[in-house]
């Protein structure tokens, strides 16, 4: 989309200025008719939605992987939140605390297209996947396949149950820049034997950023009669899915990544067949196996943040998610076609843009990720986070919808010159 033809469309709608103090269903309601892919590189729209946020002026933050900054709107309805609860105190807590709970949970299901009664609230990615692998019903000799490239977390606790439970971990690697999904199928395949009970899959790699086909691993795995756990912490809100589209048995994240929920807050799929056998990880007295909410006991928490969930999502729907989804891609692809070529880059992401969407990670030959983030920041203003193991070496480069071309020109120019 030309920018004239975006700033004519503006016009006609009354808006005399990107933003202009307009809320956010006037902003979108000016682009309702345009493609996502069009206005994924339209700069004076996402002006406006990058006005939605109080960014920190100091760096150009590409770290919004562990966590993401959320919208002001956010933040402020989360301080009223705990305003309303602090009010409210005890009362709060023993009459409406666990039904808003349910409500938020259930927000979550529609986005994801799950039922109701197979999605609780947890604290983060961490808590829903590790829950599943220290609770799930092992026996002495049980195998359990992984990633090296999964997420720490994860893989410490395989090997607590390991340690515990003398289960067998066996442990595959995903390349770095696969030749078809059937390659990455075939290496989870190879390693299933009459032993293995779960098989653990990353959606997207949280270091490289690269989508794995996890459709068809897990109908590969249950024809095997293995179930399937998949770690979606990057996933949620970041591209555009169902949950059971995938055929997973399994599904974790973190909401307070791209869903933007403030921090301290995920979700935990299970499919209702499975609810019963799972252990919780903390004691809970419900009778009722079949009921999710067996596995959901957190003790006295903060709850306020809880609430937050509706307000985020709202904001999602809002903005839409292919809007959201077709945004990150051009980000992502903005800056990695401008440095794939250059002899000193290693661009640790597939090319793809089906493997990708807005995380990538990027090496230079003969420097340390650690010494690359450094000079990125102390140099260049850029914050960012080394990755130096698992067979990735860089730095995961991950922009947000509020991040802007210009201020990606700025890690090219750095990594043009760094080399």
């Amino acid at each position: 989309m030309e920018k004239r033809t975006f700033l004519k469309s503006m016009a006609l709608a009354g808006f005399s200025a990107p933003f202009a103090g307009l809320g956010m269903e006037d902003w979108l309601g000016a682009v309702k008719n345009v493609p996502a892919t069009e206005l994924a590189g339209e700069e004076v729209f996402w002006e406006g939605i990058r006005g939605k946020y109080a960014l920190k002026p100091d760096y150009i933050n590409l770290e919004s992987g562990f966590y993401n900054i959320i919208p002001k709107d956010i933040l402020e309805a989360h301080i009223q939140h705990i305003r309303e609860v602090n009010y409210q105190g005890s009362y709060y807590m023993r009459t409406v605390q666990l039904d808003n709970r349910k409500k938020m949970a259930a927000k979550v299901a529609a986005v994801t297209g799950c039922p109701d009664d197979e999605v609780i609230l947890t604290r983060n990615a961490t808590e829903s996947l590790d829950l599943i692998i220290s609770g799930f019903p092992w026996q002495a000799g049980d195998e359990a396949i992984m990633a090296e490239q999964d997420y720490g977390s994860m893989l410490d606790m395989f090997r607590q149950v390991e340690r515990r439970q003398g289960i067998v971990n066996k442990i595959v690697s995903v390349p770095l820049h696969p030749s078809s999904d059937e390659e990455i199928v075939e290496l989870y395949a190879s390693a299933i034997t009459p032993k293995t009970k779960l098989l653990m899959v990353s959606h997207m790699v949280n270091i490289t950023g690269q989508i794995l086909p996890v459709r068809k691993i897990c109908d590969m795995a249950h024809s095997k009669g293995v179930q399937v756990l998949v770690d979606g912490a990057h996933a949620v809100a970041h591209f555009d899915f169902k949950i059971p589209d995938l055929n997973c048995d399994y599904y974790g994240s973190s909401l307070h990544k791209w869903l933007a929920v403030p921090l301290g807050m995920g979700m935990l799929y299970v499919k209702k067949e499975h609810i019963k056998t799972i252990w919780p990880l903390l004691g809970d007295g419900n009778k009722n196996m079949d009921d999710i909410a067996r596995l959901n006991h957190r003790g006295t928490h903060p709850v306020h943040t809880e609430l937050a969930v509706s307000d985020a999502v709202d904001f999602y729907l809002k903005l839409g998610p292919q809007k959201k989804e077709a945004r990150l891609r051009y980000l992502q692809q903005y800056w990695t076609s401008k440095v794939r070529h250059l002899p000193h880059i290693m661009l640790n992401t597939p090319a793809e843009s089906e493997r990708a969407c807005g995380i990538a990670n990027v090496g230079i030959k003969n420097m340390k990720p650690a010494d690359m983030a450094r000079t990125l920041m102390e140099k260049y203003k850029i914050f960012t986070v080394a990755i130096d193991g698992n067979k990735v070496h860089g730095c995961r480069i991950t922009p947000n919808i509020f991040t802007t071309p210009a201020e990606l020109d700025v890690l090219v120019k750095a990594l043009t010159e760094m080399g």
